[in-house]
């Protein structure tokens, strides 16, 4: 694979309407190369009879079963509510719409 040159790291700021200096060139020229290099060497490792993972590891999610426990009423709930309306927290409104 051919080095990226400072013209395409250039035309390339430009397109991304990036202010670039002319040291900043130079040093981009070489960090995109490494980039591009080591894209390139991935694809070499990537073979046909592996199939594309989006983990390394296998998950496996883990399930509880739901268990119904004692929990506090209702009533108990908005006990210590400073305000509530049929039943439910009454907050203040935050959006000017209308609901």
């Amino acid at each position: 694979m051919a080095a990226i040159s400072r013209d395409e790291v250039a035309h390339l700021a430009r397109l991304s309407r990036l202010a670039v200096t002319e040291e900043e060139l130079d040093r981009f020229a070489g960090q995109l190369d490494v980039i591009l290099q080591s894209v390139a060497r991935v694809g070499e490792v990537a073979a046909d009879d592996i199939p594309p993972t989006s983990h390394s590891v296998p998950l496996t999610n883990v399930y509880r079963d739901d268990v119904v426990q004692p929990s506090l009423s209702q009533a108990d709930v908005l006990s210590g509510a400073p305000d509530q309306a049929e039943g439910r927290f009454r907050v203040p409104r935050i959006l000017d719409e209308e609901a």
